[in-house]
């Protein structure tokens, strides 16, 4: 009910800029300059957690950038889902060409092309918010976001869409204010995949996105959750994985596919190799500064 009156009030009252305050405008040009004025680039964390996926970002974590994004998850602010929406839809957009040499990269074009044709989308799943926190902001902001992304991707003739299978499977503390190791040690092994599906098992490539990284703690744990739900699915019931498989088109090559992948998964990018790694990588809004300036050293 309360995300509900946000909408419409959000609809009906004027607003003022996300990142500003500039009255009448849900993001001025200014700052929309800050979120979308950059190519989307890796980033890094330090230290970067084990089994972290190549993750891309629209922009750093500062200035107005900061501030829209915590009036959207904090405020309520739910017409900034948009832009952000737009913002993460261009990481997405760069993790998937991105990165690696050689075959890796042609294998990778090769199905973006197929992608964009629509025969295989891409598939969103968003970092979810723990339930005490959705129930205190009256949404969700990463799967809110990433739902604005897919409708941002599927325009532009990409096809794409959100498919929210993570969840907590045990209450984790406010990760405000703790350290890197901290954050690794709260959240390690909170995340599973509720319902592996059709959608996960069949070939499409998946992206975990979030708006926001600051250790890479939360995307490395979702990384692991969905590693291991494939990997399960895969190699602990065969029957079961056939006939959901089954469901979505290239059945046989599905099961072949998963044959070839019956190994264990390793830490590394996106475009390293043809297992589970082929299929992973991670895209957010915005991520610390110091996680860009890596990149450039």
């Amino acid at each position: 009910m309360r995300a509900w009156w946000q909408d419409l009030t959000d609809l009906v009252l004027p607003t003022d800029c996300g990142g500003c305050g500039r009255p009448r405008t849900v993001l001025c040009p200014e700052c929309r300059a800050a979120l979308h004025g950059r190519a989307p680039r890796r980033v890094r964390p330090a230290p970067e957690p084990a089994g972290l996926p190549m993750v891309y970002a629209a922009a750093a974590y500062r200035g107005a950038v900061r501030a829209t994004l915590l009036a959207h998850k904090e405020r309520g602010a739910l017409m900034l889902a948009r832009p952000l929406g737009a913002a993460l839809a261009g990481a997405v957009r760069a993790g998937l060409i991105t990165g690696g040499t050689g075959a890796a990269v042609a294998a990778v074009r090769a199905a973006s092309s197929r992608t964009a044709a629509g025969r295989v989308p891409v598939l969103l799943v968003p970092v979810p918010s723990s339930r005490r926190a959705v129930r205190a902001r009256g949404h969700d902001p990463a799967r809110r976001i990433a739902l604005a992304a897919a409708a941002e991707l599927r325009r532009s003739g990409t096809a794409a869409r959100v498919v929210a299978v993570l969840r907590h499977r045990r209450a984790v503390a406010d990760q405000a204010g703790l350290g890197a190791r901290q954050r690794l040690a709260n959240l390690a092994g909170a995340l599973e995949v509720a319902d592996v599906g059709a959608a996960l098992l069949t070939g499409g490539r998946i992206v975990l996105v979030d708006d926001l990284m600051t250790t890479g703690a939360s995307l490395g744990e979702a990384a692991r959750a969905v590693r291991t739900a494939l990997v399960d699915a895969r190699t602990g019931d065969t029957e079961v994985y056939a006939r959901v498989a089954g469901e979505a088109r290239g059945e046989r090559t599905a099961i072949r596919t998963a044959a070839r992948s019956h190994r264990a998964p390793e830490p590394q990018g996106m475009v390293a190799g043809n297992g589970l790694e082929d299929r992973i990588c991670a895209a957010v809004v915005a991520a610390s500064p110091e996680s860009f300036e890596m990149n450039r050293k």
